[in-house]
């Protein structure tokens, strides 16, 4: 076994026979550069990437909403003009065929007739004072042929058109001219129609 003191001279002249530790070239420290450059340039991209992602997606859901949002007042104007162009519909509807039931009426008195007899039924002109209120025209064509009860009176009044009639019992008033007959009719086909 050697000595102690021969160890140590021999670990010393290895040491010194080794050759120093080489410095890196460079060539090697601009690679080391590079690979730690691209390294970090990948991972910031990939992390760019994400959080640009998540804020496109939320920029993206703000958008949806928004454009939701003014989808929405589009479609108001439209169901508003969708119920302007009803009404003024109904109302040329009411007006032809007010057109056309009105000649009706003057050329045969016999549906005035019967819309007079139904409308004294309705409230009770047998039984009570009732005023009958026509068009001069139609008063000189309906007295032949109305079976008239002593309590009923007709009365001339120009408002009211040809085929219109109006009648006034004690709190009873019906309005039968022609406008709110057709109207009714159309109000009710208009009610059907939307709950179908």
């Amino acid at each position: 076994m050697p000595a102690p003191l021969d160890v140590v001279l021999q670990a010393a002249a290895a040491a010194q026979e080794a050759p120093p530790p080489v410095p890196p070239t460079l060539e090697e420290i601009q690679a080391i550069q590079d690979a730690a450059y691209r390294e970090g340039l990948e991972r910031g991209l990939a992390e760019g990437h994400a959080e640009g992602f998540s804020h496109g997606q939320a920029e993206v859901r703000r958008l949806a909403a928004q454009m939701e949002g003014i989808l929405d007042n589009f479609s108001r104007p439209l169901d508003r003009l969708e119920n302007e162009v009803v009404a003024a519909l109904s109302e040329l509807a009411v007006r032809i065929a007010g057109a056309l039931v009105g000649r009706a009426y003057q050329t045969d008195p016999v549906l005035l007739q019967e819309l007079a007899t139904s409308a004294l039924d309705a409230v009770g002109g047998a039984q009570r004072e009732v005023e009958l209120r026509l068009h001069p025209d139609d008063i000189a064509a309906l007295t032949p042929v109305l079976a008239m009860t002593p309590h009923t009176r007709l009365t001339a009044d120009t408002s009211l058109s040809r085929g219109d009639l109006r009648v006034h019992a004690e709190s009873v008033r019906i309005d039968g001219t022609l406008e709110a007959r057709l109207r009714g009719a159309l109000e009710t086909v208009l009610n059907r129609g939307a709950r179908a």
